[in-house]
């Protein structure tokens, strides 16, 4: 028993370090994929997120929310449609979506924090994000594609933000934005995240997500690769390694990178506290994204 107790205290020695070097530093945290579906990890991660503010880093949650905006959909009777990786919106879709994504998905996100001991608060991207709508050609056809209400941030006012943070409180963000015409815009929750790092600057940017972070060979686990420069990064890009669902998170983070952001994390949220063994802990456990 005395060994088990030796080994917490090696454990809170390790971190000690890493506590001291981040602290009032802000740290981007995008939640995605099955995570956002199993109560188990979301509450692991959202622990690690609260421990993280009380032992006085400055925390800012960007999440997502794909398959509950689908299953509200499904029940609104609306089919779902993507075309190249995103999710075409038109107005029924997006009522639909903003309904799901703000009463449902981050409402639970900021409960959990709460519950965990620190003080959340929900921001809807309104008065963050100035979006436009998406387009853009079919590689086949060379037709204009028009997504509907899907929207790029271009430009990102930190101010709310930043006010949340000077007053201690985590600001846990959904990625639904306000475009020129005042209508509500659907943002890829990647996208909104790497652009909110990229006018933030914070000390890292993370992407919690279903995978264990970058894998050489995506149908083997071992082949994770634990740390890679922005150049190594792009070279894998280019050679087709970080391809499929992994290509616009990798853009996403390279883009954060070569904006500011020092380091930028893959995590994989199905881990338990993967989050702080990522940050705290001298080997981590997913892939580090580094600039040169």
């Amino acid at each position: 028993m005395m060994e088990e107790y030796i080994k917490k205290a090696d454990t809170l020695i390790e971190a000690l370090p890493y506590i001291a070097r981040f602290k009032n530093e802000i740290i981007v945290v995008k939640l995605g994929g099955s995570v956002m579906e199993s109560e188990e990890n979301l509450r692991s991660i959202l622990t690690d997120i609260a421990f993280m503010r009380i032992v006085g880093m400055r925390p800012v949650v960007v999440h997502g929310g794909g398959k509950a905006i689908s299953r509200g959909l499904a029940k609104a009777g609306i089919e779902t449609k993507f075309v190249q990786g995103f999710r075409v919106t038109d107005e029924a879709s997006m009522k639909v979506m903003e309904d799901v994504i703000k009463n449902e998905v981050n409402a639970s996100v900021v409960n959990i924090l709460r519950e965990a001991g620190v003080n959340a608060e929900p921001m809807y991207g309104d008065n963050i994000y100035f979006t436009t709508r998406k387009t853009g050609k079919d590689a086949e056809t060379g037709a204009t594609i028009d997504w509907g209400y899907v929207g790029i941030p271009m430009s990102v006012d930190t101010g709310p933000v930043r006010e949340l943070l000077h007053n201690d409180i985590v600001p846990v963000i959904c990625p639904v934005g306000k475009g020129a015409d005042g209508h509500a815009y659907n943002i890829n929750a990647d996208v909104a995240a790497s652009a909110l790092a990229k006018a933030l600057k914070p000390r890292k940017l993370a992407f919690v997500s279903d995978v264990p972070g970058l894998l050489r060979d995506p149908a083997d686990p071992s082949s994770l690769i634990n740390t890679i420069t922005a150049e190594q990064g792009q070279e894998l890009i280019n050679e087709g390694i970080a391809g499929g669902g992994m290509l616009p998170k990798m853009q996403s983070c390279l883009e954060a990178l070569a904006a500011g952001v020092r380091k930028v994390h893959l995590v994989d949220g199905r881990m338990q506290h993967s989050l702080l063994l990522e940050i705290f802990t001298n080997n981590g456990v997913g892939t580090e994204i580094v600039r040169q």
